[in-house]
């Protein structure tokens, strides 16, 4: 673990890949500060004394290059020297809107002069409800990478806290499956369904998942965290 690093600030903390981020530092004897959109007016201070951030922008954010830019200047202002940028896998895909924004980002974090690891997770497992039917807008029988969240939040403690990671982009993912593999296992039924239409970038998504998935490999989930993926 390199010494500088005691204190990380989580931006997006609070939600479900915050926490897991923040649960992984602390498993570490790192210090998280978990911050949110009430801490932004005030971002440089928030971070103070932090010796690294991961950046998580809000879900389908309607300009996410302009909210890590602001991430990225407070952080320069603040001193905070490393950070980790939480993309996407296959982030630049033209028929994904919300991919081509993290695209744009991670370009703004490699030119941003700190020292800098882009992660790129696969979707994750706990979005899915497997306690029950799994009701599906695109093709449930093409392949995902698939990745756990516990597995997400060692990977990114890890790199924000040890050398040897800086310039490094890791795509993750804990396993490869397709989600109607995934509902056999659990012994549930897999029913397709309309698309509900609630955001046209989620509508994209399903097109796309529809028409060639999300594959992910798992080798250098594998590598980073030094076990197997979703084994405690």
């Amino acid at each position: 673990m390199s010494a500088s690093v005691q204190r990380v600030a989580v931006l997006g903390g609070h939600g479900k890949t915050g926490r897991a981020v923040c649960d992984a530092l602390a498993d570490r004897d790192v210090e998280a500060v978990p911050l949110g959109r009430a801490d932004w007016p005030d971002l440089a201070a928030a971070v103070d004394g932090c010796g690294a951030a991961y950046v998580i922008a809000p879900n389908l954010h309607p300009d996410e290059p302009a909210y890590v830019a602001s991430a990225l200047a407070a952080l320069t202002a603040a001193g905070v020297g490393r950070v980790g940028y939480h993309s996407v896998a296959s982030p630049y895909v033209p028929a994904m809107p919300h991919h081509l924004g993290k695209a744009a980002s991670e370009d703004l974090v490699r030119r941003s002069g700190l020292e800098w690891t882009t992660l790129q997770p696969g979707a994750y497992l706990q979005n899915l409800d497997l306690t029950g039917p799994v009701d599906l807008p695109y093709s449930p029988d093409v392949p995902f990478g698939f990745l756990d969240l516990d597995d997400l939040g060692r990977a990114a403690a890890l790199v924000l806290t040890e050398d040897g990671h800086a310039g490094a982009t890791y795509e993750l993912a804990t396993r490869v499956a397709t989600v109607r593999e995934l509902a056999e296992e659990a012994g549930v039924e897999v029913r397709r369904v309309p698309d509900p239409g609630t955001h046209p970038w989620l509508s994209a998504m399903f097109a796309y998942y529809d028409a060639h998935g999300l594959p992910v490999g798992t080798r250098v989930l594998a590598a980073l965290i030094g076990h197997t993926p979703g084994s405690s």
